[in-house]
């Protein structure tokens, strides 16, 4: 079992060779170091003088904005709702995580169609009020960070509010009984204490935004996203897709480590403190009108404004069915019940052959594959493309789901590993043992005790996965079949098209699918309560 588990675990990681061989290996022959040094440098040049500036400058800007904004919105609803009572306080706990059901390409087009010249606002503005000043453009820097803040908060609003309901209430009260008022307390004493919870939050966002490619194309910016499908598909530059992967990857990397970094200051800040419930107070008047208004209109913005320019599309096209949407949902659902069952079925061996063997080297390995679900679409495509051109079997992507299963397996793989981890956690090896007694051989023992045990952790894993690998633009667009159209496919080919009436029913398709891992964050939330 270890010999296999790490055998799988080298198979997953191949993508990131694909990345790093074409830097030395070119044309199926090992390069010299003047060549090696001829084609990086003509091709670092190129991308420095034309595009790389552009792409660096975007993204920073891009992800600073959004870092921004989520960190406003998910803090100040989390405040909110873990420490005070108001109207409204049982509807906003548990229907502000539902933006996450929202794909951010979903979002993007659907706030560029309400927000247009043309759009049902700006109408309304002109015929009806009689104001002819244009809005803003919302394909912009500025629509991309509003549009990501409002599909993205939701990470930082999880993890603040989890933070605020465990922290020390009476450290909070201690600070009031000194002469701090309850934002002082809140800036000088709380904000600190929950810090590295926000900043995971944040960061979780901030991967989001690097491994996006619907949403940032549709809104014509340069990032490196964008790049990797301009220097591959359209210019056919195999050396410049690899560097700027690799570019990317560095990017992600940095932010995966600093997720990593703060969630282990987070245990350690949360060990430190005497858990004591927390007494919400209730705001009246004016107070009480602000805090249902903030969080009133952010769940109004992030999810009940998009789902109504959904219905109001769907509607406006008669309730017709394009004839290929069957097929869109044939695809997705199995690509995504293909993938969700490969995924846990290696999740449940790695788990448990770490366990079995208790190996440092397997856990180590099991570590590393986590950083998949960090790595963007788009880079993960390029390095499978890669690998597979140096092969000379890049004809196989055309004719096969094979490969695409792959890439959702790396992808995706570490949500089912995860979810498998935790319920391993809950059984004792005690149990191990007596069944071992007991004459129990090790699969006999997965079969007939963990199995069952796990059965909650594996549907949740299942669920996960699925949900993911049918959300998923990037690498489908690199690495599907021909003739094989997802849902996401067919929502980005017809935004690119502008028709954004077409795009309802698949999108609304994608959104309620995306439902059932937030209905199961609201049933732990109404738990916890």
């Amino acid at each position: 079992m270890r010999a296999a588990a790490i055998l799988l675990s080298l198979f997953l990681s191949l993508p990131i060779i694909g990345l790093l061989l074409p830097l030395f290996w070119g044309g199926g022959q090992p390069l010299s170091s003047s060549e090696l040094g001829e084609i990086g440098d003509s091709t670092l040049l190129h991308l420095w003088n034309y595009v790389l500036t552009d792409y660096v400058v975007t993204t920073l800007l891009l992800g600073l904005g959004v870092g921004i904004g989520v960190f406003i919105l998910g803090v100040g609803n989390a405040w909110l709702v873990a420490n005070y009572q108001f109207p409204g306080k049982k509807l906003f706990e548990w229907g502000l995580i539902l933006p996450l059901a929202v794909p951010a390409y979903v979002m993007a087009y659907l706030f560029v169609d309400f927000l247009q010249f043309a759009g049902p606002l700006q109408t309304i503005l002109r015929e009806s009020l009689g104001i002819h000043a244009a809005l803003p453009d919302p394909r912009s820097l500025g629509g991309a960070i509003w549009t990501f803040s409002l599909c993205l908060y939701p990470y930082v609003y999880l993890v603040a509010r989890t933070s605020f309901l465990d922290r020390s209430a009476h450290l909070m009260e201690a600070a009031e009984t000194l002469g701090y008022s309850s934002v002082e307390a809140f800036v000088r004493l709380v904000l600190p204490m929950t810090r590295p919870a926000i900043f995971t939050g944040i960061a979780l966002a901030l991967m989001e935004v690097l491994a996006d490619f619907g949403a940032v194309s549709y809104f014509g910016l340069q990032t490196f996203a964008t790049g990797i499908f301009k220097a591959w598909l359209s210019f056919g530059d195999r050396m410049a897709a690899v560097h700027l992967s690799l570019m990317l990857l560095t990017f992600v990397l940095l932010v995966f480590y600093w997720e990593q970094h703060n969630r282990s200051r987070q245990r350690y800040a949360l060990g430190n403190t005497i858990s004591q419930a927390v007494i919400p107070k209730r705001l009246q008047g004016a107070h009480a009108l602000y805090a249902s208004c903030f969080c009133g209109l952010t769940l109004f913005l992030a999810f009940v404004l998009p789902m109504l320019i959904l219905l109001h599309l769907l509607l406006s096209e008669g309730l017709t069915m394009d004839p290929r949407y069957f097929s869109w949902l044939k695809n997705s659902l199995g690509l995504a019940a293909l993938t969700a069952i490969v995924a846990v079925i290696c999740a449940v061996f790695l788990a448990y052959a770490a366990r079995l063997s208790q190996s440092q080297t397997l856990r180590s390995m099991n570590r590393v594959l986590t950083v998949g679900y960090a790595l963007p679409g788009a880079v993960l495509g390029v390095g499978i493309l890669s690998f597979m051109g140096l092969l000379d079997v890049a004809w196989f992507v055309s004719v096969s789901v094979g490969v695409l299963v792959y890439a959702y397996l790396i992808r995706f793989l570490s949500a089912g590993l995860q979810s498998i981890e935790t319920g391993l956690t809950r059984i004792t090896p005690a149990m191990d043992g007596t069944a071992a007694l007991l004459g129990a051989k090790p699969w006999e023992m997965i079969r007939r005790i963990h199995l069952p045990l796990l059965r909650r952790s594996v549907l949740t894993a299942l669920l996960f996965v699925f949900v993911d690998v049918m959300k998923e633009l990037p690498a489908t667009l690199l690495l599907r079949p021909f003739n094989l159209d997802t849902l996401a496919v067919a929502t980005y080919q017809l935004a690119a098209d502008e028709r954004l009436a077409e795009l309802a029913l698949p999108a609304l398709s994608i959104v309620l699918v995306g439902l059932l891992p937030v209905i199961l964050l609201t049933r732990a939330i109404s738990k916890e309560r």
